[in-house]
This record gives C-alpha cells, structure tokens and sequence, in this order.
C-alpha cells in the first residue's frame, strides 16, 4: 500500500519506520528539505518531498502536523488526492477539527495513537512506538453521512499492524476521557515544576534540585515535554481542561483539609483508593 506521511515529526517518523517494517511504501511531506534528507537517511520514508503533489498516488495520508494545521492540511490535500484515498490525522484533539476536516474530504477519519515521548523530532523516532499501546477511531456524522465505513476499517487495519488497541468513540466523548489522562496531567505537572521552582529560599530550592529522583522524574515528566503541543491540548480542548483542572483543584482542597484537620484516617482512606483505583487505567 502506498502511505503518505505529511509531518515527519516524532510521532510521524515512528509511523514510517512501523509502516515500512509493515511491507508499506511511505511518501513523507516535510516543510523543510533538510528534514526530508533526514528522513530519508534514517529510514523513516521511502521517498521524501516538500511538495504535496508528490502524495497524489498515495491510498492513505496521515496527517501528522500540529492540531492548528490540521484542517487545512486537509482542505490542501483535496486539491491532490485521488477520491478513493483516505485521510486520517493523530492529534491529542478531537472534538474542535474531524467534523471540520470531514466537511473538506468525506472519507477523512479521525485518528489518535496513544503514544508519545518526552523527546521530539524524527531523530526521536523508533520502531514499536505504538506496540500494546491505545488507538482512538472517532467516527461522526455529518449532513446525515456517517464516516464512511471502508476508510474506517482500513485506518483500523493499519493501527493493527501497528500492534496497538483500536477504540472507537465519538469525538466529544473522546477529548473528555483524554482530558482525564493526558491534558489533565500535563497542566498539573507543570504546575508541579513552577511550584518547586518558586521556593522562595534559594538553599531549599537549589538542594531540592540535587534531590530530585524517580518521583519527581516521574511527575515531572508530561509537563516538561513539548511545549506547543502542550499549549494545543489547553487551547483545543479548553473546556475539558479546564472542567478537569476544577475537578482536580476540589480534590486537592479535600487533601489539604486531611492535612489541617491531622484527619490521617480519612487521608489514609483517600490513598488506600487511589491505590485499589490505579490498575484500572494503567491494565
């Protein structure tokens, strides 16, 4: 099958690397042609181009440029793309841009690998990146059109080969539960390191940065990633961020009353929960 890839990012690399192992021949579209020699020099892509006119043979295109771009990468596509072909993006967003991207291409189906790294670019890139890991399908209707049920099942035929887990949900329902497990706890780990880095005493603080181990390096992580991506999720989901950033700002004012109150019992309660509560999202 010939795949293109417009965005040879991170998450744009992992899937040419993934797709060739597959037996697939991959088009990479990148703004710029040093990315493309890149590219090409790593293995990600079977050919590389800056120009989209190079993907108009190509069965499937994914779309993996920031959430901004997206629809109008879409609506450019159209331009070029044979009717046949289908469209499918990554983005960490669904709700603000697949009824919007399907209106521009009818077989477009919304897609988002749940996978990622704290590294970014295409020399981040590996293989197996989406192994047992989560993929979002998020059909819509639109003018009474259901998403077409082929561009579907292909879109879910190749997060298979991926090896990952394929769900399907509509978009609002999806960028509700995401904000709960990857929005949420991006603003709130990053909200974690401005609180430490905020120490008022410079000794305190300058020893806390020498102390640092697993627990601050595993909190810390999602909120010392990508910054724009980071700024995506807020800015494209803002009402389930900020829905789930009130929630979480009721939580931790019951978990300061524990603590005024010397309430262990009831503190000890809250942890025994979180704890049995834990496995059912990480399996």
């Amino acid at each position: 099958m010939k795949i293109g890839i417009v965005g040879l990012g991170l998450i744009g690399g992992c899937l040419g690397l993934d797709l060739i192992a597959g037996g697939h021949e991959v088009y990479g579209v990148a703004r710029r042609q040093a990315t493309c020699a890149q590219a090409l020099a790593l293995g990600v892509v079977t050919a590389a181009s800056t120009q989209l006119a190079s993907l108009r043979t190509c069965d499937v295109v994914f779309v993996c440029t920031p959430i901004a771009t997206i629809v109008p990468m879409v609506a450019q596509l159209a331009q070029v793309l044979s009717p046949q072909a289908v469209i499918t993006d990554v983005g960490s967003v669904k709700g603000a841009l697949v009824e919007k991207a399907t209106r521009q291409w009818p077989r477009f189906v919304g897609g988002h690998p749940m996978s990622g790294k704290s590294e970014a670019g295409i020399e981040a890139a590996e293989r197996g990146l989406f192994e047992g890991n989560s993929y979002v399908i998020t059909p819509v209707t639109v003018g009474g059109v259901e998403t077409d049920q082929g561009a579907i099942a292909l879109i879910e035929k190749l997060a298979q080969e991926l090896g990952s887990v394929v769900y399907h949900c509509t978009p609002a329902a999806h960028d509700r539960a995401v904000a709960w497990i990857s929005h949420l706890p991006v603003m709130v780990s990053a909200s974690l390191i401005h609180s430490a880095i905020d120490e008022p005493d410079e000794t305190v603080r300058t020893l806390a940065e020498k102390l640092a181990s697993s627990g601050f390096r595993d909190t810390s992580r999602v909120g010392g990633g990508n910054p724009e991506l980071g700024l995506m999720m807020a800015k494209y989901n803002r009402e389930e961020v900020v829905r789930s950033l009130k929630r979480y700002q009721q939580r931790i004012a019951v978990t300061i009353k524990h603590l005024e109150a010397e309430d262990w019992e009831g503190l000890a309660k809250v942890l025994a929960e979180t704890k049995a509560a834990r496995g059912r999202f990480l399996g």
